[in-house]
């Protein structure tokens, strides 16, 4: 018998959150060490709505 659990849907949203947060901030720091962007909290913020988007896409 196989049975498969989905988790708390709250707690995978709140994980994808921190790690695509995380993520984002790490790359758009990398760029603006080579001066390809700034590093700001609406260049951060909106990489890690790309990224959760993408991620979510994915995994449905």
């Amino acid at each position: 018998m196989e049975t498969t659990s989905q988790g708390d849907p709250r707690v995978l949203f709140v994980m994808n959150l921190v790690l695509s947060s995380v993520f984002a901030a790490v790359v758009i720091w990398g760029l603006s060490t080579v001066d390809i962007t700034q590093f700001t909290i609406v260049n951060v913020g909106s990489l890690a709505l790309v990224v959760m988007a993408a991620t979510y896409l994915i995994t449905r």
